[in-house]
């Protein structure tokens, strides 16, 4: 073969090469930073003991505060680890949803998981011969950018 036909499938190559690339990082599969959104929330709390009172604390994915208001996205899992770091036996009980946690030990933990459809605000409890209201739990819609109107349109 002469050099004409070399250089010419050395182009064909590199233009290919080139085009294939671009294809690659133009869909989102070369990026630093994760570009969609997870399809499932994650949190954990955990039962504490103090003074004779039984709080929730937050662990991860949400504010470590006592009895944080938790929140969940309409149409993702959400999935609920429960731990207990108390020194007597808790259930976490989730009103409407009407779902628990086994009966937990001290040491123990229990996961949850839940597939809210709808927007709402529920109570959360310790259940064990009574309900001890805690906190809430929020379920949000979060409303994708092509879903705004009037002037938050203009800023995307």
């Amino acid at each position: 073969m002469n050099n004409k036909t070399f250089v010419i499938i050395g182009l064909i190559v590199g233009a290919v090469a080139l085009a294939s690339i671009i294809v690659l990082v133009g869909q989102g599969n070369v990026r630093q930073a994760q570009i969609f959104l997870p399809e499932k929330v994650e949190q954990t709390v955990a039962f504490v003991d103090i003074n004779d009172k039984v709080k929730l604390i937050g662990i991860s994915g949400t504010a470590e505060d006592n009895n944080p208001t938790l929140i969940m996205r309409t149409s993702y899992a959400y999935i609920l680890t429960v731990e207990n770091h108390g020194n007597q036996h808790h259930r976490l009980y989730i009103e409407g949803f009407d779902v628990q946690t086994d009966l937990l030990e001290p040491g123990q933990k229990d996961t949850i998981t839940i597939y809210p459809t709808k927007e709402g605000i529920y109570n959360y409890y310790d259940k064990r011969q009574i309900l001890t209201q805690l906190g809430q739990l929020k379920s949000v819609q979060v409303i994708p950018s092509d879903g705004f109107t009037g002037f938050l349109k203009d800023l995307i």
